[in-house]
């Protein structure tokens, strides 16, 4: 529970920052916005057209997956030299969609459309501040994101196709021109794409970490901050840590590529003949990559744990169990996120002895992860439930953490790993447990907060359909990966009808192949939801869900300042729902405690005394103020 009020900044900060007006035309208003909302509106609409391409160049390579005999030429107007005379795909294009998957997916949808889109939005909404600490270089985040897109989309189209090293870019292939197609200029393309990413990512996150440690409204302790404060806000400590390192390995692969440097080039031959390359190390770039390879499934997957806590709370009418112990799983997640890199790597030749350790560090970061699902499941225990879409798309990603987790454990374990780690095995886990459940969080985030985003309703009936379809497709698609995987059905490979032992999994395949088409199919329906409800839906109460936190509090179209008045005082924390006593079952954070004795804690009936001093003291600055006006 909260402590002693803490004043974060001083009222003067931001005092008359409502008051200024702001003439905007249509160029500063849409498109160079410094407001924080429309900065979050921007990069969710540029991360939804990202999970279309995503999507459906995952569709195309499942097509190969699942019907490797069928003929494409239907698609020739589209691939054009990518389809050959046979109407077959090409093998190197087959290995650039499955990059370019991974890459679209991992970085423009789960990190920039989900981190970017709600720590911008809700940041200052949901900690009381009038913008983030800057709006221009959080702009600049945004146009940064832009480029990284443009130029990764028109890799798409040149003739030698775009990068085909695998979505980790591993050298030597990543590292060599002349290795294949994909390892030219579509590789270049991807590296400068990549760097302006980094950029867009750490210009972000100082900006979120500045703005939640100065610019918390009156009575905003951390004690005091939702659940999604601290995700989002440990999220950017994570990438302000790890991007850079990213940086660094796509730096000394330019060098590699373009300077006859060799840090990961060593012995190398081509056609027979032997490369100058020497004293280098493929591995290194392992290290360097996996550093923020896995720091990276959190920074992906914690903001989408904090908008679950926030929404299970909601809907549950309850406070979130366990707020301190939430808050110190994600403390132990964040610390432990940056240690266990090297389980990634335990088929590479990893000194076993240093493999034992990651391996005990891996088993290690199931705990707090444990701790959150215990806390959830606890949350929703004989809650009185509301079933909201965006309340099941919750439910949904927890129970992806919870199945997906679970076959971690088994990759954590290094000898179990390495008869696993080239199977589908290794697909299904991370897909359930990372991009699944993130994409949950993602879309329970819309459904919630669309209200607040664009002052209408989405259309429930929809959503729920959208829902089930997603939820059931997902574990249709991944969950019959596990038993292939276990069988040994390899991954990364453009055809298996070449090895006898797979043939018997050919009709498993054609049902997985299916299941990702109904799937991707049923995002049309989001889609339609979302764009139709932005300017046809139902007009939405000012706090439709009934509930405690801050951005509920601001008008229904918040100008760019979020407040027209003073900014509110905080008093309480975020999740006083059902409260035995209270005349209602949710009591805002603006809410004095003095103004609810009858549903005092103890503890809470000790606090009114100083929360009369500091209304007291809001009063003689509110008389000063009307004074100097006059």
């Amino acid at each position: 529970m909260a402590t002693a009020h803490t004043a974060t900044h001083s009222a003067s900060a931001h005092d008359h920052h409502d008051e200024h007006e702001h003439h905007d035309n249509f160029i500063t208003k849409y498109i160079f916005s410094t407001d924080h909302k429309m900065i979050g509106k921007q990069f969710l609409v540029t991360g939804i057209f990202w999970a279309i391409i995503g999507g459906l160049l995952s569709i195309i390579f499942r097509l190969q997956l699942g019907f490797p005999d069928m003929e494409l030429y239907w698609l020739k107007p589209i691939l054009g030299g990518w389809i050959d005379d046979a109407g077959k795909l090409d093998p190197n294009f087959y290995l650039a969609l499955v990059t370019m998957h991974g890459t679209i997916m991992v970085f423009f949808v789960l990190t920039a459309g989900l981190s970017g889109t709600f720590s911008n939005f809700l940041i200052p909404l949901q900690i009381g501040a009038r913008d983030m600490a800057s709006g221009f270089m959080n702009m600049l985040s945004y146009w940064f994101f832009f480029a990284s897109g443009v130029i990764m989309f028109i890799s798409l189209f040149i003739e030698t196709g775009p990068a085909s090293g695998g979505w980790v870019v591993y050298p030597p292939l990543s590292a060599l021109e002349q290795a294949m197609p994909g390892s030219g200029l579509g590789m270049t393309m991807w590296l400068i794409a990549m760097t302006f990413f980094i950029v867009s990512s750490l210009l972000g996150g100082i900006n979120y970490i500045t703005t939640v440690i100065n610019l918390r409204t009156k009575g905003m302790s951390f004690s005091r901050l939702p659940l999604t404060i601290w995700a989002f806000f440990l999220t950017a400590v994570i990438g302000l840590l790890s991007f850079p390192v990213l940086f660094s390995a796509a730096l000394l692969l330019v060098f590699d590529r373009s300077f006859g440097t060799s840090f990961y080039l060593s012995d190398i031959y081509i056609g027979g003949e032997a490369l100058p390359n020497t004293g280098g190390s493929p591995v290194l770039y392992q290290h360097l990559f996996w550093f923020l390879g896995h720091p990276e499934v959190y920074i992906v997957l914690l903001p989408a744990l904090g908008i679950t806590s926030e929404i299970i709370s909601v809907n549950s009418r309850k406070p979130i169990f366990g707020y301190k112990a939430m808050i110190i799983s994600m403390l132990g997640i964040t610390i432990l996120s940056f240690i266990v890199w090297a389980h990634h790597m335990f088929v590479s030749g990893l000194n076993p002895f240093l493999g034992s350790i990651f391996m005990f560090l891996t088993l290690i970061i199931a705990i707090p992860s444990a701790v959150k699902v215990f806390n959830y499941l606890t949350t929703l225990w004989r809650g009185n439930l509301i079933f909201t879409p965006g309340m099941l798309f919750s439910i949904g990603l927890v129970s992806f953490f919870i199945s997906g987790g679970l076959t971690g454990i088994f990759l954590g374990n290094s000898a179990i790993d390495i008869q696993l780690h080239d199977t589908y095995f290794v697909v299904a886990h991370f897909h359930l447990v990372m991009g699944s459940a993130s994409f949950f969080g993602l879309m329970a985030g819309v459904y919630h907060w669309f209200p607040k985003m664009f002052g209408r309703m989405m259309d429930a009936r929809l959503g729920y359909i959208h829902f089930w379809l997603t939820f059931i497709g997902v574990y249709m698609v991944f969950f019959p990966m596990h038993y292939i995987g276990i069988a040994g059905f390899p991954r990364r490979y453009y055809s298996w009808t070449n090895f006898e032992f797979s043939n018997m999994y050919t009709d498993l395949n054609m049902f997985v192949s299916v299941a990702a088409i109904i799937t991707f199919g049923a995002q049309l329906i989001f889609l339609f939801n979302f764009f139709y409800s932005m300017y046809r839906g139902r007009i939405a109460s000012l706090n439709p869900w009934r509930a405690n936190t801050l951005e509920w509090t601001t008008p229904l179209h918040p100008g760019h300042g979020n407040w027209p008045g003073e900014i509110p005082t905080v008093y309480r924390w975020p999740y006083d729902y059902s409260k035995p006593g209270a005349p209602e079952d949710f009591i805002c954070q603006t809410v004095p405690l003095s103004a609810t004795p009858e549903s005092n804690l103890p503890h809470e009936q000790e606090l009114v005394k100083l929360e009369k001093a500091i209304i007291a003291d809001e009063e003689e600055v509110l008389v000063a103020n009307e004074s100097k006006e006059s």
